[in-house]
């Protein structure tokens, strides 16, 4: 029987047409399309040990305080037969230990050469590279910029405020590439409101009405001595050519006492007799007593910068816990400007910079800043104990450590940029600062021990730091240097020491130095000295060594630590905390509470409820802890009265004025 079915006539004719079409024109299995890569084509030339021709002229107008707005005008030299200039915006700075040059606060850029626009393009590659077009025969270039400074902290750092200024050099200047910065000359020159008073280590300062220069420098120098300005300042005489020069939001909180400043003045001794070399001609302490400009601690070889909170100086006792970053600032003349990482130096702000040895130029930093800080009486012995503790105590509960080394922390300023995280007690932050100087304290103690006392790593600093007495120029190390310099100290296995201690992740809490030393961390339900005065003034609830959150005045937890009862119950950063078993929540409610939960002597104890809302969101959970109450402390480990090596360690050097 014949097959009945009928194709579809449409179905007949795409048939019959496919089956005429060329070979080639026939549908082909699918393909993914493979590119190959552009090459990176490199503009920039790499800087040279050579002079730059010429001076810039830098002019700045910092007046406008209103807008937070500084004008700058640039004029720079162009060599012979240039038909283009590659001008380069600072990127690694020092100090900042990464790429942290505000590229984006930098507007409005224009350049010109007698009258003309210039024609400029961005280099895509480097985008802090700016490629001028130059006619023939042009001499010189003018930039005219504008640096905008953050007018609030959600913007960044704030430098200008209607009463004081932080003006920094590379935040709005261009050098021309191909040159070490040091081979650049620079002629600077600043306009600020008028009746101000301008402090920083530049020389030959020379001012007219509201208009003040210095010397030509070069740029390496400049951008190493930024400018404090403003309309209530004075200016303290320290001895040893050191000078400190302090800005203040209101002029009565400049009342410094006299028993008060001579700290200062003993910090300058504790200084120099702890390093026995001088490594400046002359040195600036700048210090911003304000909570209107952003907040820094900055080094730089002849000046520092300093921020303090405003009452600090008047409300001496009470603000105990707001002084370490002058004696922290002031050491790194010495350990981070005059003896650098090998890597750490670079000839330009292009170049990258590689961190690794930043637990010796922060870390051993931290622990002088701590040792001079009590040594002078900038702070008092109880507070440095607790900063100890408050640093050791962090350590005994910090699971980052457990997969992450102290060395590997050095590279966190170059890929984490100083942002929160959301849990960083498992990522670790820039730990090479208080590890770094956990493990310096035990060196220390390892040679007071193993010379009866007769050494520490005083004996050290002034071996490694303290050398060419007068030069203020740059000594690089790596760390072999290091571990020969300790060796020369004490001979010991300093290099498994650090490796093991350093380089390693998973060590034990890093208490080494504070046992060796006769103390021991100890836990207590009240803050330790540093701990309750932070507080008092942050108005803050730190509960990290018991539930582990931290929590700001109006309830809002700021920090959870990873795998903390808190955490288990599913109390994040963001949470608002609304009431503690069913009462409306406030900071003592809370304590109460974390102390009724404590397990009694037959085992009992109450629940610790918080009601929290995440979102739109509102739930109840149980927290299961049952400790009460924590804050680290050091404690003597034996009783008695003869020092140990800590108090010695903390005990004046200096010889009494």
């Amino acid at each position: 029987m014949a097959n009945s079915f009928k194709a579809p006539a449409l179905l007949v004719a795409l048939l019959v047409t496919a089956s005429t079409l060329p070979a080639h024109a026939q549908v082909q299995p699918a393909t993914n399309t493979k590119p190959m890569a552009v090459p990176i084509v490199r503009q920039v030339p790499d800087p040279e040990d050579k002079p730059f021709p010429g001076t810039i002229r830098l002019d700045i107008d910092a007046t406008d305080v209103t807008r937070g707005a500084y004008r700058v005008t640039e004029t720079i030299p162009v060599p012979p037969g240039a038909t283009r200039l590659t001008l380069l915006y600072p990127q690694w700075l020092p100090g900042n230990h990464g790429p942290r040059g505000p590229l984006s606060e930098l507007a409005d850029v224009r350049f010109t050469a007698g009258g003309k626009v210039l024609t400029w393009t961005r280099d895509p590659v480097e985008v802090y590279a700016f490629h001028v077009d130059v006619p023939a025969g042009t001499s010189a270039i003018e930039a005219r910029m504008v640096h905008t400074s953050p007018l609030r902290d959600s913007e960044g750092r704030v430098t200008m405020t209607r009463e004081m200024l932080n003006l920094q050099w590379e935040k709005m200047s261009l050098y021309p590439a191909g040159h070490y910065v040091r081979q650049i000359r620079v002629q600077p020159t600043v306009a600020v409101p008028d009746g101000w008073t301008v402090f920083t280590a530049l020389d030959g300062k020379k001012q007219t009405g509201n208009r003040v220069s210095w010397d030509v420098t070069d740029y390496e120098t400049l951008v190493d001595s930024p400018i404090f300005a403003g309309l209530h300042a004075q200016r303290f005489f320290l001895g040893n050519s050191v000078w400190l020069d302090a800005i203040a939001d209101k002029p009565e909180l400049l009342a410094i006492k006299p028993e008060n400043l001579a700290t200062y003045r003993a910090l300058v001794d504790e200084g120099l007799a702890l390093y026995g070399a001088k490594h400046f001609d002359h040195y600036d302490l700048l210090l911003a007593l304000t909570d209107r400009m952003g907040g820094i601690g900055l080094e730089h070889h002849r000046s520092s910068e300093n921020q303090y909170e405003p009452r600090t100086w008047i409300d001496w006792a009470a603000n105990d816990w707001d002084r370490n970053v002058i004696p922290h600032e002031f050491s790194h003349s010495w350990d981070g400007k005059f003896r650098r990482p090998a890597k750490l130096w670079t000839p330009d702000y292009r170049q990258p910079m590689q961190d690794n040895l930043l637990w010796v130029y922060e870390g051993q930093d931290q622990f002088w800043g701590y040792v001079l800080a009590a040594r002078s009486g900038v702070q008092t012995k109880d507070t440095v104990l607790g900063m100890l503790a408050n640093n050791a105590g962090l350590f005994t509960q910090y699971p980052g450590r457990e997969w992450r080394s102290v060395e590997d922390t050095t590279h966190d300023p170059v890929f984490a940029a100083r942002k929160p995280k959301p849990f960083s007690s498992l990522a670790r932050n820039e730990e090479y600062y208080t590890e770094g100087a956990l493990v310096w304290l035990e060196a220390d103690q390892i040679i007071r021990q193993g010379t009866a006392g007769k050494k520490g790593l005083d004996d050290f600093a002034k071996a490694f730091f303290g050398i060419r007495d007068g030069d203020w120029g740059v000594v690089p190390y790596e760390f072999e240097d290091v571990v020969s310099t300790l060796n020369g100290v004490f001979p010991y296995d300093w290099a498994s020491f650090l490796k093991t201690r350093i380089q390693t992740p998973g060590q034990p809490a890093p208490l080494g130095g504070i046992e060796r030393g006769g103390y021991k961390l100890v836990w207590k339900a009240e803050p330790n000295p540093f701990d309750k005065a932070r507080a008092a003034d942050s108005k803050a609830l730190s509960l990290y060594h018991s539930i582990g959150v931290t929590i700001d005045k109006d309830g809002k937890v700021t920090s959870c630590r990873w795998d903390s009862a808190a955490f288990k119950a599913g109390v994040v950063s963001g949470v608002q905390i609304v009431a503690v078993n069913g009462l409306t929540y406030d900071q003592d409610t809370l304590k109460q509470a974390i102390t009724a939960a404590k397990t009694d002597a037959a085992g009992g104890a109450k629940p610790l409820d918080l009601t929290i809302r995440r979102d739109d969101r509102v739930t109840t959970v149980s927290i299961d802890y049952h400790d009460g109450l924590r804050w680290p402390w050091l404690e003597r480990a034996a009783p008695g009265t003869a020092p140990t090596g800590l108090d010695i360690l903390l005990s004046p050097k200096r010889t009494t004025r």
